[in-house]
């Protein structure tokens, strides 16, 4: 089984306890999971490939060390003016060991229907907040109400004088 992650902007092709090296992971424990599955092949030959990415699919991998790679040399230079510059950086890089690949189990099925009943309550609470307290609401939404009572003029007030134009 392998896959196609999508690592630090990087896409890799990973199978499991492949060691590679990628961008620094700044994560607190030792395992960390990337849930950008681009394609995921399994044994029987069956390719799943994703649109952008593949629900549901995982990746585990454990961090083994923090490392710098090798130099990279920028050199600068305008010929016939006696200029040339040299810099150069070495970037870090974390050294990691590919645990498991998942099909499915991974959070952003959960992600996804959580999703709508947050949507509805957010449409409860601006209900609630339109009628109860005019001050917490942006100048946008206070344009919208006056609009919608009707108003003239109400493009050019302050939000104080909309306040007291709508109550």
């Amino acid at each position: 089984m392998y896959a196609i992650v999508e690592i630090g902007g990087h896409q890799y092709k990973v199978a499991e306890n492949d060691v590679l090296f990628v961008d620094k992971q700044n994560v607190d424990s030792d395992s960390v999971t990337f849930d950008n599955v681009l394609l995921l092949k399994d044994d029987k030959g069956a390719v799943k490939v994703g649109k952008p990415v593949v629900d549901g699919a995982s990746v585990t991998a454990t961090i083994l060390d923090t490392v710098k790679s090798d130099k990279v040399l920028v050199f600068k230079k305008k010929r016939r003016k006696g200029y040339q510059k040299l810099n150069g950086h070495r970037q870090v890089m974390s050294q990691i060991q590919i645990e498991s690949i998942s099909a499915s189990g991974s959070t952003k099925k959960t992600a996804k229907k959580a999703a709508p009943k947050k949507e509805e309550t957010k449409t409860e609470v601006k209900a609630e907040k339109a009628t109860s307290d005019l001050s917490s609401l942006t100048v946008a939404e206070l344009k919208k109400m006056a609009s919608e009572k009707g108003l003239t003029g109400y493009s050019s007030m302050k939000k104080a004088e909309l306040i007291e134009a709508l109550s």
